[in-house]
């Protein structure tokens, strides 16, 4: 008889463990695309087995074996006896590699296979600096991290961002072959070039976890489990590299701005803007944690990077009693330290935003306007938006509702959209 939650069981242990079972595998095999591959083959074989035999006692050491044994199988293939098959062969022992077969004592070889404590971490992070190597493409970073780090299905990925699976696993399959033909090691970069590379995989977890606090499409104004699976990468990183600031800067930022996301949304998932957020519903603890991992960037002493810059401005928000009470005087300086320090359109958007509430409207129209005359906002409807609130704020209504209009018609999302129409139809 099947026991259905031997599926769930597979889930389960997939999302906790993947990241590290894909790790190790990397480790034994040194061929990252191949360790990925392997990984896929043992939960295929796990959520065929588990729900008619049980979930093993030591299911990501089950997992772990059939890898393993899937990887000699391959080396097996590739050639008779090479070194790298007569290591692993020598590393599970004699009957025990055909696979698929049970070993001879599953509880002491799962057991055996476990990976070394203090290799952990090395493996957690080669994979994330493999996945999000510079040699790939922003899209194939996302995807293959997605995967492999944070163990999402091809389905699921497709899902968050809205693009057939077909597309997300071409990605991955291509981002698979260029680092093979470009030949990265599976390892974590030697010091001298870690915090250039450190860059790009704060990137990578940044865009994820902003596609999921603000959907750039759909029915849905937030993709919370997109955004858990960006806080729990970034949570991940900060223990691999403690001594890095920005590392810590962008769990801030992201802890400070989760915190926010209960009260975002109202029991039919409409938005409730920040003004009319009911405070009390924020997470306190997030918040707590959002100023901890701040504070603990300043304790390095490095100041504050640009991620460091949106997490001090998260923090201003986070400590308010109200909108009115807000320090927008302190915001507006950090947003033009953020705008010296790493300048684009929607930091100047932004700061246009903080000067009007500190400043007034008409301080931060030309602001607006001189972004108006560029192309950078061309097919967003984030500008048309904040013009058409600043025109509102000074009674010219006329020109509000033009720009109004036009970013009713560029946005995606169909929960801001419908925030738009209302404001068009309080003009009446």
């Amino acid at each position: 008889m099947t026991d259905p939650t031997g599926r769930d069981a597979v889930a389960a242990v997939w999302r906790i463990e993947s990241a590290r079972i894909v790790g190790a595998l990397a480790r034994y095999t040194g061929d990252f695309a191949l360790a990925e591959d392997l990984a896929q083959e043992a939960l295929a074989e796990a959520l065929v087995t588990w729900p008619r035999e049980g979930v093993p006692r030591h299911p990501a050491g089950w997992l772990l074996t059939v890898g393993k044994r899937r990887a000699i199988d391959a080396f097996r293939r590739r050639a008779a006896r090479d070194d790298k098959y007569a290591v692993l062969a020598h590393d599970l022992g004699e009957g025990g590699v055909v696979a698929g077969s049970p070993p001879s004592d599953p509880v002491r070889e799962a057991e055996d296979v476990l990976w070394d404590p203090d290799q952990i971490d090395d493996d957690l992070l080669a994979l994330m600096f493999v996945s999000c190597h510079p040699v790939l493409s922003r899209e194939a970073r996302i995807a293959l991290t997605l995967r492999v780090v944070a163990g999402l299905t091809s389905d699921e990925i497709a899902r968050a961002f809205l693009v057939p699976t077909a597309t997300v696993q071409a990605r991955i399959t291509r981002a698979k072959k260029t680092l093979a033909a470009a030949r990265i090691p599976f390892e974590v970069p030697a010091v001298g070039e870690r915090s250039e590379r450190l860059g790009s995989v704060l990137s990578v977890i940044y865009v994820i976890f902003t596609e999921g606090s603000s959907a750039s499409s759909g029915s849905a104004l937030m993709r919370l489990d997109l955004a858990a699976e960006a806080l729990r990468l970034a949570r991940v990183l900060t223990r691999l590299v403690p001594d890095e600031p920005e590392g810590h800067s962008l769990l801030a930022l992201l802890e400070l701005t989760a915190a926010r996301f209960p009260a975002r949304t109202d029991a039919k998932g409409h938005p409730v803007l920040l003004e009319q957020q009911d405070r009390r519903r924020w997470d306190r603890s997030a918040i707590a944690r959002g100023r901890a991992a701040l504070a603990r960037t300043e304790q390095l002493g490095r100041g504050l990077g640009a991620y460091g810059l949106q997490a001090a401005i998260a923090e201003c928000h986070a400590v308010a009693p109200s909108v009115e009470e807000t320090n927008w005087d302190r915001i507006v300086l950090l947003y033009e330290a953020l705008g010296r320090l790493a300048p684009s359109p929607v930091v100047e958007l932004n700061r246009a935003v903080a000067v009007s509430m500190a400043d007034g409207p008409a301080a931060a129209l030309p602001i607006v306007d001189e972004l108006a005359a560029t192309d950078a906002f061309a097919n967003s409807h984030l500008l048309p938006s904040v013009r058409g609130e600043l025109l509102l704020r000074l009674d010219r209504r006329e020109e509000a509702r033009t720009q109004l209009e036009q970013a009713v018609r560029r946005c995606g999302n169909d929960q801001e959209r419908a925030v738009l129409q209302r404001k068009l139809a309080d003009l009446g």
